[in-house]
């Protein structure tokens, strides 16, 4: 047997021998052993692929008579296959390995790692072949199943109904993108490889960009560009993972100009609701300027119609009165002007504190006859924060209203008055705090009225569109809906605050703009590598 399954017996590929260790077997039995509990298929062929001699495994596993050919044992075939090892192995007397699939005799499907090499005799002819089958079939069945996993993700991927981009954690660079990107963006897939994510944007620092989006992990609202020029708005959202062999960044961008220009229409309905609303303020807002100017022609007419000539310092002082409330009137019709115009949505640093000073001037002398107290409580050298400042301003307007309607409706304070704010502000006071401060990474501003307050149960709902407690005609339902939607695209958050004592407390939090440094601890743009820019126009 072992001159039969040597590729050559000249140069045989093991010299065995005798060995007392091993019980004195004889290199023909050793050969035996081994050929008998190798764990794989063999079998000897000869030159017309019958079956010449086979090992244990092969007939535990294959339907095989003597006289059987190899494709008749392995694939009941009647003729041998079109590609097959064995003649090769004939044609040239070298080793040939393939994949092969067939079955079992028991009906079970098999995938085997085939290999022959060829017997020789004594002088070196090519008289059989030796034929291996190592079965692969459990780690066949992981690829299969790897690969369909790989094509089910690929499929997710690719038909993602949003952009997705996939960055290295440093450079920002693009390593991949799905379809979805190339046709909203208009670059090629080779183009938007190795090109900085950051090259996007249209607008704003891109370190301070990036840095948010490495702190955040998502941004509200950013205006990008696509290959023709066109702008066009997203929100992003962005998380780490694994990416074979590598650490990246996920970066999802949905595209939200549609729903940005469906709020700008309903924004500016509530503009013109509110300025509806501010109408008969407005009127007691410029009847003081006015008055005064009333006061000063009168004064002139009435010297002039007695003959009687006004000292050029009376006559100074009258004209500068005049003209300082001439000034007045013309800033509360140009802040009205700007307030109701359509604007387009633009994101700039603003100081939270004075947009909430320049929202109350336009009810100070409403909230003057009203004997409303207004106090401000202003922090010094707060950060600045990312908005827009008209839509800010109306957040401020929207709520400033509020209070101003709840403390007409009824004041805080009585002998149940429980904390400090009601004791202080006492059971008639109409009070009104406006405060804001720094706290971590946040601007808080606080709108605090000793009005007659939410209940609990309400808190959420007033947030709702369309809900209002006012009376039929009274309130449009909106405003408070749409001061929400404003301060969450501004990655900020509104609530009502509990309180101890009767009155209401809105909440807003803004989140403070940061150094790209201070905000990045990664330092993630000391790249070690640029990534390649976008060639496109600019807009």
């Amino acid at each position: 047997m072992s001159e039969a399954i040597l590729p050559n017996k000249s140069k045989p590929m093991v010299e065995l021998q005798a060995c007392p260790s091993l019980g004195g077997l004889r290199p023909e039995e050793m050969y035996r052993n081994i050929f008998e509990g190798v764990p794989c298929l063999v079998a000897v062929l000869d030159r017309n692929f019958r079956l010449v001699s086979w090992n244990r495994t092969f007939s535990e596993h294959m339907e095989v008579k003597p006289g059987d050919c190899c494709y008749q044992a392995f694939w009941g075939r009647d003729c041998k296959c079109v590609r097959c090892p064995v003649e090769e192995t004939f044609a040239d007397g070298r080793f040939h390995t393939s994949e092969e699939t067939g079955a079992y005799k028991d009906g079970s499907l098999a995938h085997w790692i085939v290999t022959t090499a060829p017997v020789t005799d004594a002088s070196g002819e090519i008289v059989g072949a030796i034929k291996m089958c190592l079965d692969i079939t459990s780690r066949k069945a992981l690829e299969e199943k790897l690969k369909r996993s790989e094509e089910k993700y690929h499929a997710i991927f690719s038909d993602f109904p949003y952009s997705i981009f996939l960055l290295d954690t440093e450079s920002l660079a693009i390593i991949d993108c799905n379809a979805r990107t190339t046709a909203s963006y208009g670059f090629s897939h080779d183009e938007l490889v190795g090109t900085c994510f950051l090259d996007l944007f249209r607008d704003g620092d891109k370190q301070a960009i990036a840095a948010d989006l490495l702190r955040s992990g998502h941004i509200h609202q950013a205006r990008h560009g696509r290959k023709n020029g066109q702008a066009f708005y997203v929100a992003i959202r962005a998380s780490r993972c694994e990416y074979p062999g590598r650490k990246v960044l996920l970066v999802t961008t949905s595209d939200i100009t549609k729903r940005l220009e469906t709020e700008q229409q309903l924004i500016q309905a509530s503009k013109m609701a509110t300025l509806g609303e501010m109408a008969t303020g407005m009127a007691h807002e410029l009847n003081q300027p006015l008055t005064v100017i009333q006061s000063g022609v009168d004064l002139i007419l009435r010297k002039l119609g007695q003959g009687q000539a006004l000292d050029s310092e009376t006559l100074r002082n009258v004209a500068e009165l005049m003209a300082e409330h001439v000034d007045r009137a013309a800033n509360i019709i140009n802040h009205m002007r700007e307030f109701g115009r359509k604007s387009d949505l633009r994101r700039e640093p603003v100081q939270a504190g004075d947009v909430l000073r320049r929202a109350f001037d336009i009810f100070r002398e409403q909230f003057a006859l009203r004997g409303i107290e207004v106090r401000f409580e202003l922090d010094d050298g707060l950060p600045d924060i990312l908005a827009d400042r008209n839509r800010l301003e109306q957040v401020f307007i929207n709520i400033l209203i509020n209070a101003r309607d709840a403390l007409e409706a009824g004041c805080a304070g009585g002998p149940d008055a429980s904390d400090s704010w009601a004791v202080e502000a006492g059971p008639a006071d109409k009070r009104l705090v406006l405060t804001a401060t720094a706290q971590d990474d946040w601007v808080l501003i606080r709108i605090r009225d000793t009005g007659v307050g939410v209940p609990p149960a309400l808190r959420e709902k007033i947030f709702e569109p369309f809900f209002t407690t006012k009376e039929v005609g009274k309130g449009t339902g909106l405003g408070l809906s749409i001061t929400y939607g404003i301060v969450k695209d501004h990655g900020g958050n509104v609530e009502v605050e509990p309180t101890a004592g009767p009155g209401t407390c809105f909440l807003l939090r803004f989140p403070a703009i940061l150094s790209a440094t201070a905000a990045s601890p990664e330092a993630a743009f000391s790249h070690t590598s640029e990534p390649k820019n976008l060639s496109k126009p600019r807009s």
